[in-house]
Protein backbone atom coordinates (compact mmCIF):
# COMPACT_ATOMS: atom_id res chain seq x y z
CA UNK A 1 0.00 0.00 0.00
CA UNK A 2 0.94 3.37 -0.54
CA UNK A 3 0.37 6.75 1.19
CA UNK A 4 -2.30 7.67 -0.98
CA UNK A 5 -4.13 4.01 0.10
CA UNK A 6 -3.22 4.78 3.77
CA UNK A 7 -4.84 8.08 3.61
CA UNK A 8 -8.13 6.54 1.95
CA UNK A 9 -8.13 3.79 4.34
CA UNK A 10 -8.01 6.62 7.35
CA UNK A 11 -11.16 8.27 5.78
CA UNK A 12 -13.25 5.51 5.61
CA UNK A 13 -12.18 4.22 9.36
CA UNK A 14 -13.58 7.28 10.67
CA UNK A 15 -16.86 7.53 8.67
CA UNK A 16 -19.76 6.06 10.35
CA UNK A 17 -20.58 3.05 8.23
CA UNK A 18 -24.69 3.68 8.35
CA UNK A 19 -24.15 7.07 6.91
CA UNK A 20 -25.60 7.35 3.61
CA UNK A 21 -22.94 8.26 1.08
CA UNK A 22 -23.00 11.96 0.01
CA UNK A 23 -25.23 13.07 -2.96
CA UNK A 24 -24.72 14.99 -5.56
CA UNK A 25 -25.59 18.32 -5.02
CA UNK A 26 -27.30 19.52 -8.49
CA UNK A 27 -26.39 22.87 -9.55
CA UNK A 28 -29.17 25.25 -8.32
CA UNK A 29 -31.35 27.08 -11.32
CA UNK A 30 -30.36 30.25 -12.55
CA UNK A 31 -32.12 33.05 -11.07
CA UNK A 32 -34.08 35.13 -13.66
CA UNK A 33 -33.15 38.79 -14.37
CA UNK A 34 -36.26 41.02 -13.80
CA UNK A 35 -35.65 43.08 -17.29
CA UNK A 36 -38.68 45.03 -16.31
CA UNK A 37 -37.01 46.51 -13.25
CA UNK A 38 -33.85 46.78 -14.57
CA UNK A 39 -35.34 48.64 -17.33
CA UNK A 40 -37.27 50.56 -15.72
CA UNK A 41 -34.48 52.07 -13.02
CA UNK A 42 -32.36 52.62 -16.10
CA UNK A 43 -35.00 54.48 -18.00
CA UNK A 44 -36.88 56.14 -15.12
CA UNK A 45 -35.32 56.15 -11.83
CA UNK A 46 -31.85 56.83 -12.70
CA UNK A 47 -32.65 60.24 -14.82
CA UNK A 48 -34.90 61.19 -11.89
CA UNK A 49 -31.69 60.96 -9.60
CA UNK A 50 -29.70 62.15 -12.33
CA UNK A 51 -32.24 65.78 -12.52
CA UNK A 52 -32.58 65.82 -8.49
CA UNK A 53 -28.81 66.20 -7.85
CA UNK A 54 -28.37 68.36 -10.71
CA UNK A 55 -31.03 70.63 -9.74
CA UNK A 56 -29.47 70.39 -6.04
CA UNK A 57 -26.06 71.55 -7.73
CA UNK A 58 -27.13 74.53 -9.90
CA UNK A 59 -29.30 76.10 -6.61
CA UNK A 60 -26.71 75.84 -4.19
CA UNK A 61 -23.54 76.54 -6.18
CA UNK A 62 -23.14 80.11 -7.33
CA UNK A 63 -21.23 81.03 -10.50
CA UNK A 64 -20.60 84.51 -9.67
CA UNK A 65 -21.52 86.65 -6.37
CA UNK A 66 -22.49 90.58 -7.13
CA UNK A 67 -23.83 93.48 -6.39
CA UNK A 68 -25.90 96.17 -8.66
CA UNK A 69 -27.38 99.52 -7.48
CA UNK A 70 -30.56 101.38 -8.70
CA UNK A 71 -33.94 101.81 -8.11
CA UNK A 72 -36.44 99.04 -8.02
CA UNK A 73 -39.11 99.65 -10.53
CA UNK A 74 -41.06 96.32 -10.28
CA UNK A 75 -41.68 93.66 -7.89
CA UNK A 76 -44.40 90.84 -8.00
CA UNK A 77 -45.25 87.32 -7.02
CA UNK A 78 -45.38 85.28 -10.11
CA UNK A 79 -46.12 81.54 -11.03
CA UNK A 80 -49.16 79.44 -11.64
CA UNK A 81 -47.62 76.33 -9.33
CA UNK A 82 -44.75 77.37 -7.91
CA UNK A 83 -44.71 81.16 -6.90
CA UNK A 84 -41.51 82.83 -6.82
CA UNK A 85 -40.70 86.73 -6.63
CA UNK A 86 -39.53 88.47 -9.44
CA UNK A 87 -38.20 91.82 -9.79
CA UNK A 88 -36.27 94.72 -12.08
CA UNK A 89 -34.10 97.23 -10.95
CA UNK A 90 -33.69 100.23 -12.61
CA UNK A 91 -30.22 101.37 -13.06
CA UNK A 92 -29.28 105.01 -12.83
CA UNK A 93 -27.21 106.01 -16.14
CA UNK A 94 -24.79 109.29 -16.11
CA UNK A 95 -26.13 110.62 -19.17
CA UNK A 96 -29.21 112.17 -18.56
CA UNK A 97 -30.94 111.63 -21.99
CA UNK A 98 -30.12 107.90 -21.91
CA UNK A 99 -32.43 104.99 -20.83
CA UNK A 100 -32.46 103.51 -17.79
CA UNK A 101 -30.13 99.86 -18.22
CA UNK A 102 -32.84 97.56 -16.78
CA UNK A 103 -31.83 94.53 -14.64
CA UNK A 104 -34.23 91.53 -13.87
CA UNK A 105 -33.79 89.84 -10.87
CA UNK A 106 -35.13 86.89 -9.11
CA UNK A 107 -35.79 86.27 -5.03
CA UNK A 108 -36.46 82.93 -3.43
CA UNK A 109 -36.20 84.38 0.11
CA UNK A 110 -39.34 85.63 1.83
CA UNK A 111 -37.48 87.87 4.09
CA UNK A 112 -35.59 89.40 1.52
CA UNK A 113 -38.69 89.87 -0.59
CA UNK A 114 -40.67 91.83 2.09
CA UNK A 115 -37.37 94.47 2.63
CA UNK A 116 -37.47 94.66 -0.68
CA UNK A 117 -40.81 95.83 -0.41
CA UNK A 118 -40.05 97.94 2.45
CA UNK A 119 -37.34 99.86 -0.12
CA UNK A 120 -39.15 100.34 -3.10
CA UNK A 121 -38.79 103.96 -4.44
CA UNK A 122 -35.78 104.52 -3.15
CA UNK A 123 -32.44 103.81 -4.16
CA UNK A 124 -30.80 100.72 -3.60
CA UNK A 125 -27.59 98.06 -3.52
CA UNK A 126 -28.65 94.44 -4.53
CA UNK A 127 -26.51 91.44 -3.73
CA UNK A 128 -27.13 88.85 -5.94
CA UNK A 129 -25.69 85.17 -6.60
CA UNK A 130 -25.41 83.86 -10.13
CA UNK A 131 -27.14 80.42 -10.41
CA UNK A 132 -26.27 78.81 -13.93
CA UNK A 133 -28.16 75.82 -15.04
CA UNK A 134 -30.84 75.85 -13.04
CA UNK A 135 -33.23 73.79 -15.15
CA UNK A 136 -36.90 74.91 -14.51
CA UNK A 137 -38.13 78.23 -14.11
CA UNK A 138 -40.15 77.31 -11.16
CA UNK A 139 -36.96 78.33 -8.87
CA UNK A 140 -37.35 81.78 -10.52
CA UNK A 141 -37.76 83.24 -13.94
CA UNK A 142 -33.83 84.40 -13.75
CA UNK A 143 -30.62 83.15 -12.79
CA UNK A 144 -30.41 85.92 -10.72
CA UNK A 145 -31.49 85.09 -7.51
CA UNK A 146 -30.96 88.27 -5.02
CA UNK A 147 -29.76 87.30 -0.98
CA UNK A 148 -29.35 90.91 0.05
CA UNK A 149 -30.51 94.45 -0.38
CA UNK A 150 -29.48 97.51 1.53
CA UNK A 151 -30.32 101.11 1.40
CA UNK A 152 -28.21 103.50 -0.55
CA UNK A 153 -27.83 107.30 -1.16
Amino acid sequence: MDERDAGNDAKMEDSDPHEEPAVARTPSPRRKRHWGLILFGVLIVLPIIAFVVWTGVALNWSYAVEQRAGFIQKFSEKGWLCKTWEGELAMANPLPSAMPEKFEFSVRDDSVAHQIQRLMGQRVAITYEEHRGVPLRCFGETEYYVTAVRPTR
